[in-house]
């Protein structure tokens, strides 16, 4: 991705986080991103690839900020994890994960569940790997998935509870 691409695709991606997916008309996209309307069609030509691009951008973020640097032992990469997803919430989007809500704004687009599908595939293969939970990923997501939209009524409390239900996973396997 060019220093240009990147530019546009992290100003889209606050605009449509901050402010979901009908409501930013394609000007105030342009602002976002901090360009000409030329330049930002010249990168993504249509809305629909302004919201891709957002959301490759994202997917970039989120698997830097839960994977990068997380502890060596199974036992405490999974806590680290939840931790992540955690601060993730408190920081950057404690309403919800934004590519749900762009399948939401658009059911019927086969683009967006795709994109959704492999980033949650993504994130499971990298939890189990990192936790030691190798054919886990399912259970995996669904605990991660629980943390992310348990977070906006229960904050802490859902990462200790979401702690604690991969513990109990971890037991199944010993």
């Amino acid at each position: 991705m060019t220093d240009t691409m990147t530019k546009i695709a992290a100003g889209l991606e606050r605009a449509f986080a901050n402010r979901g997916f009908a409501e930013p008309s394609v000007e105030d996209l342009r602002d976002a991103a901090g360009v000409s309307m030329r330049t930002l069609y010249k990168y993504a030509p249509s809305r629909a690839d302004m919201v891709l691009a957002a959301l490759e951008h994202r997917h970039g973020r989120y698997l830097s900020s839960l994977f990068d640097e997380l502890p060596d032992a199974p036992e405490a990469a999974l806590d680290a994890l939840l931790e992540r997803v955690g601060v993730w919430m408190a920081t950057e989007t404690s309403h919800g994960c934004l590519f749900h809500g762009a399948v939401a704004a658009e059911p019927g687009s086969e683009r967006l569940r795709e994109v959704l599908s492999r980033h949650k595939a993504e994130v499971a293969r990298r939890a189990a790997d990192a936790t030691g939970l190798a054919g886990r990923e399912t259970e995996l997501l669904v605990i991660m998935e629980g943390l992310t939209q348990a977070w906006a009524l229960h904050r802490d409390a859902a990462v200790e509870c979401a702690k604690r239900l991969g513990t109990g996973l971890r037991k199944l396997d010993a």
